[in-house]
């Protein structure tokens, strides 16, 4: 579309010169609360605005205004918040990340409750992400279910009324190689996605700027199947907050791109088509028998068919830069080139900090838990082109993106 091919001609002009995209960089570090610079976060976002400039805020929240082309290329996405740190898809995660510097907030993925609400969380399978195995009275809930053809044992949201839910806490989904955040284990219920809306407003207005958050629609198949539709539902609560425009601070995501274009029908935001695998088929198109993988839609052929309905793609970074047999990146796809020619952005996933999730010539040691070299896999995978990234741990992604813009 018109706006993102003069977004994507824009960054590379900025990239050139710099001067630009640094002075949005800037505004988007010190407008986050000023964690990066040793600040004291919330406290210091709120006071830096004058009330004047929270009332304009609190008038532009929905609105976006410049949409997605108002925000710093590369985009910095904290991933389910700032997981890195927390457990994910909770306040405590999402508030870190707009603290560290996070441009937007993946708040959160989506998946309904027996009662129809919808809830933020990774999967609808609760079992690793809060401690309903320590409830007792919810033992009998344990179940085994197939969900996009995997056989799965634990707990699930769509078994659970809200409030049976919100007796429930988070807890750290991989503690393995994030310890240190078992620390927070059971500090945070599991929010709504209308709350998420009602948050979001919030922060704006003691910001002082526009948050942004980007939820995803998780297995959109498998729920319609239950008589629990989501896109429905997320349509009708963002235009409940006025916040289903064109330039409405929302972007949604969904690794079934059936999905994005029911959106597509009923809302007007920006909209992302997430994918997975080069040789994996979206779900729904196993469903509907549709013999396409994810390399038929990365084609130019493709990419145009989903620019007809979406504005972007979150393709894995695999598919941005191969690794070879050894876990070493390769030479980058023509991915980047081929989906800007088309006016799509790219926003791939996902960034860590840890080891096990960097490329191999990156890592340092061998602990599951230690941080390898970050800021070099930044560097790498900027300087594709990409529109931005979702990272686990948002504040090395702002100052690697400083490097990378000032380098």
């Amino acid at each position: 579309m018109g706006t993102h091919e003069s977004r994507v001609a824009q960054g590379s002009e900025e990239r050139a010169g710099g001067t630009a995209r640094r002075a949005l960089l800037g505004a988007a570090v010190l407008g986050a609360g000023g964690a990066v610079l040793g600040l004291s976060g919330t406290a210091k976002a709120a006071g830096a605005a004058d009330a004047a400039g929270a009332e304009r805020a609190a008038e532009a929240a929905g609105s976006g205004r410049g949409g997605l082309k108002s925000l710093p290329v590369p985009t910095v996405i904290g991933h389910r918040g700032a997981s890195g740190y927390r457990p994910e898809h909770t306040f405590g995660s999402y508030q870190l990340a707009l603290d560290l510097g996070a441009d937007i907030v993946e708040a959160g993925d989506l998946v309904p409750t027996r009662d129809g609400h919808l809830v933020c969380r990774h999967e609808p399978e609760i079992g690793g992400t809060t401690d309903v195995a320590a409830h007792p009275e919810f033992a009998d809930r344990k179940t085994t279910k197939v969900i996009d053809g995997v056989s799965t044992t634990g707990w699930f949201t769509e078994d659970f009324t809200l409030a049976e839910l919100k007796r429930l806490r988070a807890v750290e989904r991989i503690p393995a190689n994030r310890p240190h955040n078992t620390l927070y284990n059971g500090r945070w219920e599991i929010p709504t996605f209308e709350e998420v809306l009602r948050w979001q407003d919030e922060q704006t207005r003691r910001r002082g700027r526009q948050v942004w958050i980007y939820p995803e629609t998780k297995h959109p198949t498998y729920f319609r199947k239950l008589g629990l539709g989501l896109e429905e539902r997320v349509a009708k609560l963002l235009r409940k907050y006025g916040k289903d425009k064109r330039n409405s601070p929302v972007v949604l995501q969904s690794f079934e791109p059936t999905s994005i274009e029911r959106l597509n029908k009923l809302v007007d935001n920006p909209l992302v088509v997430l994918l997975s695998g080069a040789g994996s088929r979206p779900y729904d198109f196993v469903e509907a028998g549709d013999p396409r993988t994810v390399a038929d839609l990365i084609t130019p052929k493709g990419l145009r068919e989903i620019a007809g309905y979406a504005q972007g793609i979150g393709p894995t970074l695999d598919l941005v830069v191969p690794k070879d047999a050894d876990g070493r990146l390769t030479k980058p796809t023509t991915l980047v080139a081929d989906a800007h020619r088309v006016g799509l952005i790219l926003h791939p996933y996902t960034m860590r900090n840890e080891n096990p999730f960097l490329p191999a010539e990156f890592r340092k040691g061998s602990d599951a838990d230690a941080y390898g070299d970050a800021f070099g896999a930044f560097q790498a995978y900027f300087a594709t082109g990409i529109d931005g990234v979702f990272t686990d741990n948002p504040d090395t992604g702002v100052l690697a993106r400083d490097a990378f813009v000032n380098g």
